[in-house]
């Protein structure tokens, strides 16, 4: 079962504004993308792999949402594609400029605001003990 680390009123309450229709698959998706970026990171969970230390739980709900105010405001539609192209054109199709993957911790195009709220719970670097 995938962990998802926000619900839809954490992410009306981090935007400032009504949470999107689609919002449970855009936050599933989001919080993909933190788990990537904490592969190496160490934290108490419980038996469904869900952290315990309330600081955590608050880092892990900030990061999935700032995760999903950046892919909405790089036009991602939490696929990931968006950022693949600089320039998209829908109808009748034209792409152009291909760009360079991610470069960040697991390979994941992660918000710089889900990164530092990552890195002051101390879960970023990951360091394996």
């Amino acid at each position: 079962m995938a962990r998802i680390y926000a619900t839809p009123e954490q992410l009306t309450a981090w935007t400032g504004q009504p949470a999107p229709p689609d919002a449970d698959r855009l936050l599933a998706r989001a919080s993909e993308d933190i788990d990537d970026a904490l592969l190496t990171a160490r934290y108490s969970t419980d038996a469904s792999g869900m952290p315990t230390d309330p600081a955590i739980v608050a880092a892990l709900a900030d990061a999935t949402c700032a995760q999903v105010e950046y892919q909405q405001a790089t036009g991602d539609d939490g696929t990931g594609a968006a950022g693949q192209w600089d320039a998209v054109s829908i109808g009748p199709v034209s792409l152009s400029g291909r760009k360079a993957g991610p470069q960040s911790a697991g390979d994941v195009d992660l918000a710089p605001r889900a990164h530092r709220a990552l890195n002051r719970a101390g879960l970023l670097p990951g360091v394996i003990w």
